[in-house]
């Protein structure tokens, strides 16, 4: 019965012995720097489809695939690349009518959709690729979104820009403080890294007049906490 209290005080002559340093616990101050950069973005990713009622499923699905066949032509004569545009959403739907009389609901044709996602990389030519999208029979052009490739690199521009942020508020606390600035004793980058993300809708009217598009800017972000060793200026 006696072990228990015995290692409770063995434990105890242990902490005794090996007090915490100083040292252990540096002092210092932790601050955080932000930096964000806005840059044009080079990559746009627009939602284009056909759909083709009719009779029966075969009728529905025939015209849709040459309404289909007609777009992803035209995509490629206006030069761009296979690998940049895919099939989203392939669908074939019963269309359902009513009869007051009965109150049933028949079926009376069927609606065929097909949707593909383009990509385009020249932002001068995205106005230009909707009109020939419209122009060769895409009757649904659904949202727009505009990307930057290059954003892990451009980020690396911005982490500096946060560290030095953060080192400009450690000195002005360092100063009213009455301590001088050290080298920094951790850097942990904080949650908010990467495209502060501005959603964007844009449906192409279904008429001749040219499409007018501004992608505007993106804006890359980046947060860290710096900890900074510091001592007293009669040290």
């Amino acid at each position: 019965m006696r072990k228990p209290a015995m290692l409770a005080a063995a434990f105890a002559a242990t902490l005794l012995a090996t007090p915490a340093r100083a040292d252990d616990f540096p002092a210092a101050i932790s601050v955080s720097g932000e930096a964000t950069v806005s840059v044009a973005p080079d990559l746009a990713q627009i939602d284009a489809g056909v759909a083709n009622d009719a009779r029966t499923a075969k009728e529905a699905s025939d015209a849709n695939n040459a309404a289909m066949g007609k777009v992803l032509l035209a995509l490629k004569g206006a030069g761009i690349a296979e690998k940049d545009y895919q099939t989203s959403r392939l669908s074939l739907q019963p269309q359902y009518g009513q009869n007051k009389s009965t109150g049933a609901s028949p079926v009376i044709g069927f609606r065929a959709s097909n949707r593909v996602t383009v990509k385009i990389r020249d932002m001068t030519k995205v106005a230009g690729i909707i009109d020939t999208l419209v122009g060769a029979g895409a009757n649904d052009i659904g949202n727009i979104s505009f990307e930057v490739t290059q954003a892990s690199k451009l980020l690396d521009d911005a982490r500096e820009q946060a560290v030095a942020d953060a080192r400009r508020k450690a000195e002005i606390y360092a100063k009213a403080t009455g301590v001088t600035l050290g080298a920094p004793l951790s850097v942990t980058e904080g949650g908010q890294v990467g495209m502060l993300l501005k959603p964007r809708m844009a449906t192409a009217p279904m008429a001749a007049a040219p499409v007018s598009i501004s992608p505007g800017e993106e804006t890359l972000s980046v947060s860290v906490l710096v900890r900074w060793a510091i001592k007293s200026k009669e040290q």
